[in-house]
């Protein structure tokens, strides 16, 4: 449940400014963002460990999950038959390729062949006419492209397109003359194999996100998720957040979603499921037959690696991995610095939407995440973000401007682990200060406080953030 903001207070020697916040005081156990499960790594494999309460025979299991998360897959027919059916079209041959040491992904650069570790999300504007689809999908897949552009492919066949970005920028200026550029990306398609996009296609460009306790985001309750719903803004805080809600092809109802930029997926399950089908054209009990559209003909010829190409077996077995990747603890919890940015991103209204705290599920999937205190800083609702950040494109009950809060722990590690500062849906910031200054809609008033910190109060913030 969300942790209540800490009081307000002078701390003139820290800041050298009037009605600063006191330090945040530590919590027990506060350090340990994923509960039993956190494990003490802070080194560029920090994202890569096994949950820390994992038996010895429970550690094998996830092993053997990483090597199908790992290794690459092959053309059909293999000698291979447990890895083989890769494409024919696709974004890569391995979930490691784009979650690069289990981290995340970084966008296309302006000269790339391929954009891995990114993707571009297609699709129509939908009508009446299209309700049972969008109940299933979500929204209407681009009618020759299908729902996600593929930039590479197999023999036989041709890649659909080539994705590239470049970026418009603006200044954004802090009230003490400080100022920080922001960019936004333009996508640039071009060698389209297939001819033309329809003429009203829905762009968004994603990237990989990290992939560290999302076993534990799977195991809080419905209940505690709905419990932060505010459609309405009832009680006036300027907040609104909602759950999607999605499709979920393994019971065929309507469930919470919790995964994806968008909250788009409603279960780790079919998150692995869809990214095998959509970014390596690899089938699954839950997705059978072919990425390929009607409009590729050649594509559909090209043979496949079984039905499904990935068994339940392999399906699970990345299931029991991509639960279990811990989350790594906190650092420097005791640094005043560290401590004034948590008080000063409670003061700002971040924590509204970055919930700090949960209990999860006692009956969640694995005994290992069960009852666990965790500390993610997400509330998995959708919130509107405002033109700035909108890419026009809903997603079941999502709009064109509304994002799921992303989790913001393991956040401090990703130059460490990925090499990198890219953040946001679209990797577009370039630093966490220039991810917090595209905040807008629900998170505008928020935004406008961070932009009268002084010098001292940014660093503070920037520290807490590095801490997580």
């Amino acid at each position: 449940m969300p942790v209540r903001p800490v009081p307000l207070l002078s701390v003139l020697l820290l800041f050298g400014a009037l009605h600063t916040p006191a330090l945040a005081a530590n919590e027990p156990g506060e350090a340990f963002s994923g509960g039993k499960a956190t494990v003490r790594q802070a080194d560029a494999n920090a994202y890569s460990m096994p949950s820390a309460n994992l038996s010895p025979s429970r550690r094998l299991d996830f092993s053997v999950g990483n090597s199908f998360f790992r290794n690459p897959w092959v053309i059909a027919p293999a000698s291979t038959t447990a890895r083989d059916g890769l494409g024919p079209l696709f974004n890569t041959n391995a979930c490691q390729n784009c979650h690069i040491k289990d981290g995340r992904g970084h966008p296309p650069g302006a000269f790339t062949d391929n954009a891995v570790s990114s993707l571009l999300r297609l699709s129509i504007p939908s009508d009446a006419s299209d309700a049972g689809r969008l109940k299933r999908q979500g929204l209407v897949p681009e009618p020759t492209y299908g729902g996600q552009l593929q930039d590479m492919a197999i023999p036989g066949t041709t890649a659909e397109a080539r994705l590239r970005v470049d970026y418009q920028t603006h200044t954004v200026q802090f009230t003490d003359g400080y100022t920080v550029e922001l960019r936004k990306p333009r996508i640039q398609l071009d060698q389209l194999a297939y001819g033309p996009l329809h003429p009203d296609t829905q762009f968004s460009l994603r990237v990989a996100p990290m992939m560290i306790g999302l076993g534990l985001l799977e195991a809080i309750a419905d209940a505690d998720l709905l419990a932060a719903e505010d459609p309405e803004d009832a009680d006036g805080d300027g907040i609104s957040g909602r759950a999607n809600r999605v499709f979920d092809h393994a019971s065929g109802t309507e469930a919470i979603g919790r995964f994806g930029w968008k909250a788009g997926q409603p279960t780790l399950n079919q998150q692995n499921a869809d990214a095998f089908f959509n970014d390596m054209g690899l089938s699954t009990s839950l997705f059978r037959g072919t990425s390929c559209t009607a409009a590729q003909a050649d594509c559909r010829k090209l043979p496949a690696g079984g039905d499904p190409e990935v068994s339940d077996h392999i399906l699970a077995q990345v299931l029991f991995y991509t639960r279990n990747l811990a989350v790594p603890a906190r650092r420097h919890l005791d640094d005043p610095k560290v401590q004034a940015g948590q008080a000063l991103f409670n003061q700002a209204g971040c924590a509204s939407c970055h919930t700090p705290k949960f209990v999860t599920r006692a009956d969640a999937a694995e005994p290992e995440l069960a009852s666990q205190t965790i500390r993610p800083y997400t509330d998995l609702l959708l919130h509107d973000m405002g033109p700035g950040l909108a890419d026009g494109r809903p997603e079941f009950q999502a709009s064109g401007s509304e994002w799921r809060t992303p989790p913001l722990w393991g956040i401090g590690l990703t130059r460490t682990v990925s090499g990198h500062t890219f953040f946001l849906h679209d990797g577009r910031a370039r630093s966490l200060l220039e991810a917090v200054l595209w905040h807008g809609g629900e998170a505008e008033a928020a935004q406008q406080r961070v932009l009268r910190f002084n010098q001292s109060q940014r660093e503070a913030l920037l520290a807490f953030l590095e801490s997580l």
